[in-house]
């Protein structure tokens, strides 16, 4: 085999200007214009000879080989690179899958499957290319089952009746927040450290003609605005994470008066929660669900929770620190509305 291949190279660099080479298993001849001369041949008299090769037929074949190979890992990636960009402009169209229709989730679900299969990152969870800031961009599901909480809570259930039931839970709980403006939707990873950001807005006062005589039913321009932070152990088991779920609070709250009782460290406190229900209830065990990461580049990534709901973040930066809200003011965002009316109708400055 060795010697095939020292041979190959000599065969490709070497068939030009009458100058060839021709091999068998047996023999090696160089060949210049008529002359022919064997540099080695070896005589078996049980096997029958076997067709010589030509240089520009060895380097063909090897090539051939190579080529197949390198043609097929290229449309894999070319397949998933297309997939992307398709992917990428449904989320856009669709705000991150929301208003999706059932067609547009089976078309997403394909393009996300080509990228699965094209994965160019081996036990994902293990590289360092998993860790830092991640944005949610794409979800067949309700956005705020990206959070360790939610997924605790799914784990729960023992039955599909019950998963069936905690689905049903989650598509009422958006409903009933159907006032409410998502924003941001965030993942950051850190070590054994995964931190759930999740923000929202929503209007004040949304009904002026339940407090005032006018029939106008609008609402003031300003919203109460915060992020609800999940924050949980993760353990990689190189496909995935199993999350041990800890704490959940309100950070950046614009609300005056609860944004600093929010800010003295009020939270759930979650595994008190989980110790109380183990020790007082048979059947109960701490719920450690386990999120998988099936696809994995530099800049894009692809999770699936225990129901293989899908998840597509794309990197927002290499940072594993959670957001500072600390410069949110808590004032319903008062401020910001003066500030803009003067800036375009007073226009009163000091």
């Amino acid at each position: 085999m060795l010697n095939n291949l020292v041979i190959t190279s000599l065969l490709c660099a070497y068939s030009i200007n009458g100058f060839s080479v021709t091999h068998s298993s047996n023999s090696l001849h160089v060949s210049v214009g008529k002359e022919s001369t064997a540099l080695w041949s070896s005589e078996v008299d049980d096997e029958p000879a076997e067709e010589p090769v030509t240089a520009a037929e060895s380097c063909e074949n090897d090539l051939d080989e190579s080529f197949e190979i390198s043609e097929s890992s290229s449309d894999d990636s070319e397949d998933a690179s297309k997939s992307i960009l398709a992917l990428l402009g449904l989320a856009s169209s669709t705000s991150r899958g929301e208003f999706a229709t059932p067609a547009q989730k089976a078309q997403a679900e394909e393009w996300i499957k080509e990228m699965e299969s094209a994965n160019p990152t081996a036990e994902p969870t293990n590289s360092p290319l998993s860790q830092g800031t991640w944005e949610l961009v794409y979800s067949d599901t309700q956005l705020f089952r990206s959070s360790p909480f939610f997924m605790a809570g799914r784990a729960v259930c023992t039955s599909p009746e019950q998963a069936e039931q905690y689905d049903w839970f989650c598509d009422m709980h958006r409903g009933a927040l159907a006032i409410s403006q998502i924003g941001a939707v965030r993942q950051i990873i850190s070590g054994n450290r995964l931190v759930s950001e999740f923000e929202v807005k929503a209007g004040a006062v949304p009904f002026l003609s339940d407090f005032t005589p006018f029939a106008y039913s609008g609402g003031w321009p300003v919203t109460i605005e915060g992020a609800i932070v999940s924050s949980a152990d993760i353990t990689p088991t190189g496909s995935g994470w199993e999350i041990f779920m800890d704490t959940v609070e309100i950070k950046g709250s614009n609300l005056p008066g609860l944004r600093q009782v929010l800010d003295n460290g009020l939270k759930l406190e979650s595994r008190l929660l989980s110790e109380v229900l183990e020790n007082n209830i048979d059947s109960y065990s701490v719920p450690k669900p386990i999120f998988e990461t099936t696809y994995l580049s530099e800049t894009l990534r692809v999770s699936r929770d225990q129901d293989g709901k899908v998840f597509v973040y794309t990197k927002a930066s290499d940072s594993t620190e959670p957001k500072d809200y600390a410069s949110v003011m808590s004032d319903l965002g008062v401020t910001k509305l003066l500030e803009g009316f003067n800036d375009v109708v007073t226009k009163f400055y000091i």
